[in-house]
């Protein structure tokens, strides 16, 4: 459980960098120039994932279970995280109506997506990941929303086309993650 603490710490608070120190990231990026930046932030990053992944996985040799959730929760996570796979592609396709309205659909679809698992998942490893990455979406979500306000962002929309790519390749991706990746990569099948 540790190393799955330390890793989230290092990943979230690399991340969290721009919620509670953008003056500090701002001052940091003139000093050090941008591919200097990007290349720090990638290596603390970098770490921090592979920490987090790693003590998460140690985690189900003993994992402490503190509730079993209901079959229908599954059902649930699945129809949510089909929704967070569409947030995520409309953070990438430009022009879309989804980020015009939301702005950081990305940080969206995170909330999404780690609410999903934490309702279908029961374990204190669980808690602790999802928990924190919802945690963290939505202190991101509120700030990037904030500097956008005083900013004045908009997020321009160029039509049904834009809209129709981003969930397009949001239901493609989730379907191929959903019935192929997850339990390359994860080590579960969510429908199986």
């Amino acid at each position: 459980m540790t190393y799955l603490v330390l890793g989230l710490l290092i990943f979230l608070g690399a991340h969290s960098i721009r919620i509670v120190a953008d003056g500090w990231r701002t001052r940091q990026l003139a000093r050090v120039g941008e591919q200097g930046w990007k290349g720090l932030f990638s290596v603390v990053s970098l770490i921090g994932f592979v920490l987090l992944v790693w003590g998460y996985g140690q985690t189900r040799v003993a994992p402490i279970e503190l509730w079993q959730p209901p079959l229908w929760t599954r059902h649930l996570a699945a129809l949510l995280t089909l929704i967070s796979f569409v947030l995520l592609a409309a953070a990438y396709v430009p022009g879309n109506r989804i980020k015009a309205a939301l702005g950081h659909p990305m940080l969206a679809g995170t909330k999404v997506w780690a609410f999903a698992h934490l309702i279908a998942n029961g374990r204190l490893a669980d808690l602790l990941l999802f928990g924190a990455f919802l945690v963290w979406s939505i202190a991101g979500f509120i700030a990037a929303r904030r500097r956008d306000r005083f900013a004045g962002t908009r997020y321009p929309a160029a039509g049904g086309a834009r809209d129709a790519l981003a969930v397009s390749v949001g239901v493609l991706a989730w379907v191929a993650f959903a019935f192929w990746g997850h339990l390359w990569l994860i080590g579960v099948a969510p429908f199986g």
